[in-house]
């Protein structure tokens, strides 16, 4: 039997970084996920969506000596547009736009936006590189059992691991989560996210937008130029039987659709890449930490894809985690778990409940809910203190 000082069950983004994180503790670390990273954006399986690195994440990133990997392929995000685009028997048109300005808060962008699959190559390179720490593409956690003195690991490879502490980071169906006996609450939407890029002939000078409309929100974050125009990454929104409807499109008809979705806000869009689809959920396990095991990413939360929050709170669960692991003599103590859980479980349930919130509000399709969702753009950005305020919490500013 192979012993680890840490293991780690699933590969994304999270699972990586925690990997990276430990093993610059001086910690052995076995990372496995049964996918092999995909390195291109147009390798089957790549993953289309991006992930705004918002300020406290990229600083952790940097910290980790990560950030230079992925900093050339880094988009700021200057500035948050929010739109209202009308109810559900409305023409489809910007009935309301206020704009968010980083410049309020600081010299720095609020984030950088960088492509997922780029995010992956670049982690699974670091991994490659680094001294205690082994990815196990292709390799999927089978059983975990958990002792009072370590926890055991069978993988689908063969190998037999004891670990001193075992990170969930499998994702929403996480079987190291099922297997410590920790209980999900799941809320279902009855929607479904449509992720791609586009180009398109009007510049986005680094302006993230989001524009809310019955189904859901239409998102275009700023990336690099690509195939020398302008281009964006686009998560939209839709109800399940809408996002059915649009992916079975010719690609010439889904860029009618979502041009028209977009209010034209940046020209007419052309695809740039595949579409994918995914289902829409809220869930948030009854506690992040077991005996020996630590919950982190969709292990422990999933968001709707809203303001950029989701990665960003499991780069937090990893921090909070890291640095409490950095001051203890036994990584896996009851102790130290549980000083985690208390760390970050409440603003993980304030967050999910509160993007839960502000979903819900997007599939009323009555036109007095478009005019309070309008409202409510025009009196959160009109109040400076409440306008900086909700900045700094969009950030994880928010008790600083």
């Amino acid at each position: 039997m192979e012993k680890v000082d840490v293991f780690i069950s699933g590969g994304g983004i999270a699972g990586m970084v925690a990997a990276v994180a430990f093993e610059r503790l001086g910690y052995s670390v076995i990372c496995a996920d049964p996918t092999p990273p995909v390195q291109t954006r147009d390798e089957n399986g790549a993953d289309l969506r991006t992930t705004a690195f918002l300020q406290p994440s990229q600083q952790f990133l940097d910290e980790l000596g990560l950030w230079s990997r992925v900093k050339d392929h880094a988009t700021p995000l200057d500035i948050i547009r929010i739109v209202d685009a009308g109810g559900a028997e409305e023409p489809n048109h910007i009935k309301v736009s206020r704009e968010f300005d980083a410049r309020e808060l600081s010299d720095l962008p609020f984030g950088w936006n960088v492509p997922n699959w780029l995010s992956r190559r670049a982690l699974s390179e670091a991994l490659q590189a680094s001294g205690r720490a082994e990815l196990l593409a292709g390799v999927e956690t089978k059983q975990v059992f958990t002792r009072d003195s370590e926890a055991r690991v069978l993988l689908s490879n063969g190998m037999n691991l004891s670990a001193a502490l075992v990170i969930g980071a499998d994702g929403r169906n996480s079987l190291v989560r099922q297997s410590a006996g920790i209980s999900v609450r799941t809320t279902r939407f009855g929607q479904k996210a449509m992720a791609f890029a586009v180009n398109h002939p009007i510049p986005h000078n680094n302006v993230s937008t989001e524009i809310h409309r019955h189904g859901g929100p239409f998102t275009l974050v700023p990336l690099p130029d690509y195939d020398g125009q302008p281009s964006s990454a686009v998560v939209w929104m839709e109800t399940s039987a809408q996002a059915a409807r649009l992916m079975a499109l010719s690609p010439e008809a889904f860029e009618a659709e979502m041009s028209e979705r977009s209010c034209h806000i940046l020209g007419p869009l052309a695809l740039a890449t595949k579409r994918s689809i995914w289902p829409i959920i809220a869930q948030l396990a009854e506690r992040i930490s077991a005996k020996r095991v630590a919950l982190i990413a969709e292990a422990a939360h999933v968001v709707p894809p809203i303001g950029a929050q989701g990665l960003n709170m499991s780069l937090s669960d990893i921090k909070a985690l890291r640095d409490l692991a950095a001051q203890a003599e036994d990584i896996g103590a009851p102790e130290v778990l549980e000083r985690y859980h208390k760390a970050r479980f409440n603003d993980i349930r304030l967050r999910v409940n509160g993007i839960s919130m502000l979903n819900h509000t997007s599939l009323g399709d009555m036109p007095l809910l478009s005019n309070m969702r309008a409202l409510g753009i025009q009196t959160l950005h009109g109040a400076a203190p409440v306008r900086k305020g909700l900045m700094k919490l969009g950030l994880g500013l928010g008790r600083r």
